[in-house]
């Protein structure tokens, strides 16, 4: 077990030494008390009869004034006595100091949209109306946080008992009592045991993980998270499958909202969305169409949320999501995952040496290890190859254009001198047939794609979106991956995968195993 500084420092690279500071200096009351006075200007804006706000969750003017009695009442110790009053506990000056500025923040962010949007607040359909209600959705987590953390006023943070039992562990042997830490020191903690890559990937992961947007991770947002995208096994597998490319989830989105956007599918019963329940945090609400016309919004109780979708579709409620035709096939998120092992042979080995590459490579995209096995042809390639293929509506293999059946998670092992034997059943898979790998044939299939990149014909990353001022972020869909030389590599979510036109049958055709 971690003791209490254990991995990573709460501010990650840019550490300013605020720690050190007495809690309850002159600072810390001046921040307190901005705070306090932007937030009541926020109240009565916010209760102005010409907004018209529908009184359901998340309520502004009631969760502001929920928030300025919960601040008041965690700081009231430290305030009055300053460096005289109780000494913190763990580390809760460092979150009361990240919790301030971050609602000083959004507080102002708020403010701000009333002062630009002017008339246009009060048109309910405007964007100035939906960036508020985001807003709103943030001051929520942020209240339902700190009343987490400090049940009564007190604080509890350090001993705050996550759900999930393998959540627990994590975050204990990870960072000990601490009840916030720092995005950078969770990423490096969680990619030791989960599989997910920097750059983009990571930064959905943030995206979602970070429910308030301070880019620190409390111990009740990571408890939240593995509630929501159980289990802990299959835990970034969940959330890529759940969150990132699956078309009916729905972020920053409210009750009210839900049935909006249902009623423009009314005609077609079946069609469904889900969020983040507000209410019940950690917990997921899927609206869908009945068969009469209704909409109806339900709370999934002691059930992962793709149980629940594959249960519901196998009732006929959860078919259309977001009314689309193709609603992705979650069954093998109830499977227990099972990993067949794949041998190299030493001739294998040896000529993929010669070229400067390894059997365990994936020939797509030449960054990942192969992972999945097509059935029942037999070719492997990675699950993001895999993933990207299919989203551009590729049913079939992209070797050999065999209909893909199913498929099943794989391990290459690599090359042992002494030979390579079956772990599970003790049974040899020496048959060079079985890995559909012609060494010779990559050789020359890998110069061709060379050859084919330096003519500049490679697939480019979309456009990312820039956030808005005024707007927080809201979980993105996992664009493109970085592009690569050699070869292009499929994007890592498209509606269709764009190839070059005058070269589309040699890309196809030049794809090795």
């Amino acid at each position: 077990m971690a003791s209490d500084g254990a991995t990573g420092d709460l501010r990650g690279p840019k550490a300013s030494g605020g720690g050190l500071r007495a809690l309850g200096s002159g600072a810390d009351r001046r921040t307190v008390d901005k705070t306090l006075k932007r937030l009541e200007k926020l109240h009565q804006l916010s209760s102005n009869p010409r907004l018209a706000l529908k009184n359901s969750p998340p309520y502004l003017p009631d969760l502001v004034s929920q928030t300025m009695r919960a601040l008041t009442q965690v700081w009231e110790p430290h305030r009055v006595a300053g460096a005289a009053g109780p000494e913190p506990r763990g580390d809760e000056a460092e979150y009361l100091r990240v919790h301030a500025r971050q609602l000083l923040d959004k507080t102002e962010r708020a403010l701000l949209l009333f002062k630009e949007g002017r008339d246009k607040m009060y048109e309910e359909t405007s964007n100035c109306r939906r960036n508020l209600t985001k807003l709103s959705l943030l001051f929520s987590h942020m209240l339902c946080e700190l009343k987490a953390l400090f049940p009564d006023g007190k604080f509890q943070g350090d001993s705050f008992r996550l759900t999930k039992t393998e959540a627990e562990e994590f975050w204990r042997g990870s960072f000990g009592k601490k009840c916030i830490v720092h995005w950078t020191a969770l990423k490096e903690q969680l990619r030791a045991v989960h599989l997910f890559e920097e750059g983009m990937e990571s930064m959905a992961l943030k995206s979602t993980v970070d429910l308030t947007c301070n880019d620190h991770v409390s111990v009740f947002e990571f408890d939240i998270f593995t509630r929501l995208f159980q289990p802990w096994r299959s835990l970034v597998r969940n959330w890529n499958q759940l969150a990132v490319t699956h078309p009916g989830y729905m972020a920053f989105l409210t009750y009210d909202q839900v049935k909006t956007r249902l009623m423009h599918y009314l005609h077609r019963p079946g069609s469904y969305i889900f969020r983040l329940s507000c209410t019940k945090m950690g917990q997921w609400a899927i609206g869908h169409v009945t068969k009469e016309g209704a909409i109806i919004q339900t709370i999934p109780q002691n059930t992962p949320l793709y149980q629940a979708l594959v249960k519901g579709f196998k009732a006929g409620c959860y078919l259309y999501p977001d009314g689309r035709d193709v609603n992705p096939d979650l069954t093998g998120l109830c499977e227990p995952t099972h990993r067949s092992r794949v041998g190299v042979t030493e001739e294998q080995y040896e000529l993929y040496c010669e070229i400067g590459s390894t059997f365990q490579l994936c020939k797509i995209c030449t960054e990942r290890d192969k992972n999945i096995r097509i059935q029942p042809c037999g070719h492997l390639l990675c699950l993001p190859c895999l993933t990207a293929w299919q989203k551009s509506d590729g049913h079939s293999c992209p070797y050999c254009r065999c209909d893909i059946r199913g498929t099943e998670s794989i391990v290459v092992d690599s090359f042992r001198p002494g030979g390579w034997e079956e772990e599970e059943d003790g049974e040899a898979e020496d048959d060079a047939e079985d890995d559909h790998e012609d060494v010779e044939l990559v050789m020359k299939e890998v110069a061709a794609l060379r050859k084919l990149s330096s003519k500049e014909h490679r697939l480019g990353p979309p456009t990312v979106p820039l956030k808005p001022v005024g707007v927080p972020g809201v979980p993105p869909q996992l664009p493109n991956r970085r592009p690569l030389t050699p070869p292009p590599k499929p994007p890592r979510q498209a509606h269709s995968l764009a190839l070059p036109d005058s070269h589309s049958n040699l890309w196809l055709q030049s794809l090795p195993n």
